[in-house]
């Protein structure tokens, strides 16, 4: 195994017990480094502000079972492809690192940037209703306009119902997760969270083997509000993790957003209540939130070029893809004409290019592209 040293510095300090991530802060922007923070001696650990004798003692006694721990970690990070971020790394997200009590260590996998140019949290109820499923599958939908990441923790209700809808419309979603990247929980989401690997990818601020402990989901909401732009409360009764997570983000000077809900609906109360105290803004769809971020939706064009290029065609169903993108509205025979494909072949080219979304039919036996959100 190849040994980063500078991870394996970070890994240490963070397992050593009684240093959470705001007192580690303190500690690195004082000493410069994990590594420093490890070898200080009592007398100068306790310099600084929060760190007495105990925790000095803490830090001094525990630094080689940190060392081991942090070695064992290397180890299955590196053979589960998984990436670990330090606070003292560059790459560490721009956003995240804002937060005053961000973690300092956390483990990521997957394909999507955690410094991409539009973020957006859509958290909700657990126990979420036919409405609030509605209002979020039409938020997602619409999002796709916007060249938006995804970000949510992955549970029962309205997380997974944004992550399955992100990954339904091709929009990039990461699952924030209060437990270790060695299980999914609940484990009936795991076979979203694989697919999510390819468009997006699992977060989680918890070395392998550490539980899915009720205590960790309000910890790692911190995280879900840390990376957004904006936190969307699509559905949420007056207490829960919606609301924590919405509390976060107005603690982070980051926008929150929520979706009105009928009065004396249980599950409507919490989203209520934070529009009533403006702790967010009113929305009712995605345009509203585009409206509120000063987002511009992308190019329509643009999309459907994009579409195109993660859908794998034969050479003869790109030729005919693009016969029928340059000719607007074109009829059966000017494709016939321009592409040379023999006539009894043609109406199947046709028929597998409108089953993978790209091309439709008119009423009036012309074929054109399709412009995704038009039919």
């Amino acid at each position: 195994m190849h040994v980063n040293s500078s991870e394996l510095d970070a890994l240490a300090l963070d397992f050593i017990a009684g240093v959470g991530s705001i007192t580690q802060r303190n500690l690195i922007d004082y000493f410069g480094s994990p590594k420093a923070v490890i070898e200080a001696s009592a007398d100068e650990l306790q310099q600084i502000s929060g760190v007495g004798k105990v925790l000095s003692a803490k830090i001094i006694a525990g630094k080689s079972e940190a060392y081991k721990r942090a070695e064992k970690e290397l180890l299955f990070v590196e053979k589960h492809q998984i990436k670990i971020y330090s606070y003292t790394d560059k790459s560490y997200p721009k956003r995240l690192r804002e937060c005053p009590d961000a973690p300092m260590v956390f483990y990521y996998r997957g394909n999507a940037d955690l410094d991409s140019a539009r973020i957006v949290s859509v958290v909700g109820s657990r126990k979420a209703t036919p409405y609030g499923r509605m209002l979020c599958e039409e938020l997602i939908e619409k999002l796709s306009d916007y060249n938006v990441l995804v970000v949510s923790g992955l549970a029962y209700g309205i997380d997974v119902c944004a992550h399955k809808t992100s990954l339904d419309h091709r929009i990039p979603t990461v699952g924030v997760l209060g437990h270790g990247l060695h299980t999914i929980y609940p484990s009936v989401h795991r076979n979203i969270a694989v697919k999510m690997l390819d468009n997006g990818g699992l977060l989680s601020e918890f070395p392998s083997d550490t539980p899915a402990d009720p205590k960790h989901f309000p910890q790692r909401n911190r995280i879900v509000a840390g990376l957004a732009d904006v936190t969307v409360v699509v559905e949420a009764a007056k207490r829960g993790g919606a609301l924590i997570t919405a509390e976060l983000a107005n603690s982070y000077d980051r926008d929150v957003c929520a979706f009105p809900g009928n009065i004396g609906n249980e599950y409507s109360a919490g989203c209520n209540l934070l529009i009533k105290s403006h702790r967010a803004h009113l929305i009712t769809s995605a345009e509203d939130l585009g409206y509120l971020m000063d987002w511009q939706p992308v190019n329509r064009a643009e999309k459907e070029e994009e579409k195109v290029a993660h859908i794998r065609l034969s050479d003869v169903e790109q030729t005919v893809y693009n016969i029928v993108k340059e000719g607007g509205m074109i009829s059966i025979d000017g494709i016939l004409n321009q592409s040379k494909v023999q006539p009894n072949k043609l109406p199947i080219v046709l028929l597998e290019l409108e089953m993978k979304g790209l091309i439709i039919i008119t009423p009036g036996k012309m074929y054109r592209v399709t412009i995704q959100g038009s039919v």
